[in-house]
């Protein structure tokens, strides 16, 4: 057997081993622990390893090279899995070290989202306030060679391990740019690069704060915090968790944390092979009150759902928009070898209410688990939970979050399809932007929109002014936006965006609502408060 085999095939039994001493400690927490089933295990872990020597010996072909690894870290592991639930799941040494990244919300490098374009390596997006962004490095740039080696047939993904590095140290880019005859040299020193999780947070009307969030990572918490308090005079917020995938529960907890008060619960744990938990604020928000408008999606789950159903139960916030994905287990990470890890699920979480919204995903595949809501939705409607909220609303458990107002998505044509497909927005930019600046004050007007046009004909865009015209609004403000963000940073872009995005707009309006919605519960809860106070009172009155 070649080491390459030995290695996959002891991550492969280590993984096995992890799954049988949860699985025993949860059977003996129950008492259904036998040595039956101990020996079952071991049968079962010496025929797996059995059949894969067979295989690595005679198989018609050579197992050679990542082929090892890819028959466990792709078949074997994800195979016995997916028979568990949706969400349990394998790291091998590549994902588990993104995963890593992506909680630490850091990590080292130059700054740049970069994307494979046919044969090219082209920069999607430096991040602001980077090496590469402070370099001037724009949107389109075409990596052309690092450190003098050229990258002509390297993947994304060798060209982002190339840009890493020790903080402090060099590397050369050449950038080959729309406008400019000859490659552009770039002499960037690598430094810690931060991935705020709070991508966009400002005052959106007076006294209105807008927060962002894209996931739960080690910094949410302090970050949202830090978002609110940088509002002078707040009397609003919108805060949007839509397409937010979720991450640290213990980042949920903490965000709620700022939002709730003291002692108010914000979700509770249940498993078999861990003791309950119930987080509840321990801070509190020291009586800051302002309502609290929640925007969320189908795409808004885990985490991010555990804050929505929080602050629903509480009254809150007023939850508005889609009902969410329907998240409702917790993964426990085990590190496993070779840099490895597993994702297992043991835990059941609660909203305060009492609510369970995981999804039902029995006799469903993980393609409609995941992409088709609708039809894995239908089950769950039939047969909800029904719960109380503090004040008395009713809301319901399986199936996500249900929203106290809906605000659909808008839905696209065709058109609008093709030019998103094709990133034309983005080639625009990089076009528009080869041979002149703008200022802050950039608007797509008559004379921008003759030039998109002329760039659609060269890109082979097939367009009428019937599809221009309907979608106007759309164009000039996506045309702005990719503008903006090639010229001055993300940041600016997304501010356009969010200041003209349909759904951010409704969801402004409902801020009385809130407001109407939050008093409503305060005024509940202190008469609940006063009938408890006077009842000991009332009962002493009736015994002479």
């Amino acid at each position: 057997m070649t080491p390459r085999a030995r290695r996959a095939l002891f991550t492969l039994v280590l993984f096995f081993t992890v799954c049988a001493a949860v699985g025993s400690v949860m059977q003996r927490k129950v008492g259904a622990q036998s040595s039956e089933d101990e020996s079952q295990i071991r049968d079962s872990l010496k025929t797996f390893t059995d059949v894969y020597a067979l295989v690595e010996q005679n198989y018609a072909e050579p197992i050679r090279g990542d082929k090892a690894d890819t028959a466990i870290y792709d078949g074997a592991i994800p195979g016995m899995l997916r028979v568990l639930d949706p969400h349990s799941s394998f790291y091998d040494p590549k994902a588990y070290a993104k995963m890593r990244e992506d909680q630490r919300g850091h990590y080292y490098g130059v700054g740049m989202v970069i994307q494979q374009q046919g044969n090219k390596v082209v920069v999607i997006n430096p991040y602001e306030n980077t090496p590469s962004f402070r370099a001037g490095i724009r949107p389109g740039d075409v990596i052309a060679a690092i450190d003098g080696k050229t990258t002509d047939g390297l993947s994304s993904d060798a060209v982002a391990k190339s840009l890493k590095g020790p903080k402090g140290t060099h590397v050369q880019v050449s950038m080959i740019r729309e406008g400019h005859s000859g490659p552009l040299a770039f002499d960037l020193i690598r430094d810690e690069i931060p991935h705020p999780s709070v991508d966009l947070a400002f005052e959106i009307r007076p006294g209105v704060g807008y927060v962002h969030l894209t996931q739960f990572q080690e910094t949410t918490g302090q970050e949202v915090s830090d978002a609110i308090n940088g509002f002078s005079n707040l009397h609003g917020l919108v805060f949007d968790l839509r397409n937010n995938p979720g991450g640290l529960l213990s980042q949920a907890v903490d965000v709620c944390d700022h939002l709730l008060q003291k002692g108010q619960t914000i979700v509770s744990q249940r498993g078999r092979a861990y003791p309950d938990q119930v987080y509840t604020a321990t801070h509190g928000n020291d009586g800051k009150a302002f309502p609290i408008v929640v925007l969320v999606n189908r795409n808004t789950a885990s985490a991010a759902e555990i804050v929505s159903g929080a602050l629903q139960d509480h009254d809150r916030a007023l939850i508005v928009g889609e009902t969410t994905f329907g998240k409702g287990l917790v993964q426990t990470v085990y590190n496993l070898s070779e840099n490895t890890g597993l994702a297992l699920t043991t835990y059941h979480y609660y909203t305060p209410s009492g609510r369970l919204i995981q999804r039902n995903y029995a006799g469903i595949s993980l393609y409609d688990y995941y992409y088709n809501h609708a039809g894995a939705s239908a089950a769950d409607s039939t047969n909800r939970e029904v719960k109380m909220t503090d004040a008395g609303r009713t809301v319901y458990g399986g199936g996500g979050i249900t929203p106290d107002e809906k605000i659909d998505t808008p839905k696209s044509n065709d058109f609008q399809d093709q030019l998103i497909y094709k990133q034309v927005f983005f080639h625009f930019a990089a076009h528009y932007l080869a041979n002149r600046t703008v200022e802050h004050n950039f608007q797509a007007d008559d004379a921008v929109m003759k030039e998109f046009k002329e760039f659609l004909t060269a890109q082979s865009v097939t367009w009428t002014d019937k599809d221009l015209n309907d979608v106007n609004d759309w164009l000039r403000t996506s045309i702005k936006e990719y503008v903006l963000t090639s010229q001055f940073g993300q940041l600016q872009g997304l501010r356009v965006m969010a200041e003209w995005d349909p759904q951010i707009q409704k969801a402004l309006t409902f801020l009385p609502e809130a407001q109407a919605q939050e008093d409503h519960a305060h005024k509940v809860l202190a008469e609940k408060a006063e009938a408890r106070g006077a009842a000991p009172g009332t009962a002493a009155a009736q015994h002479p």
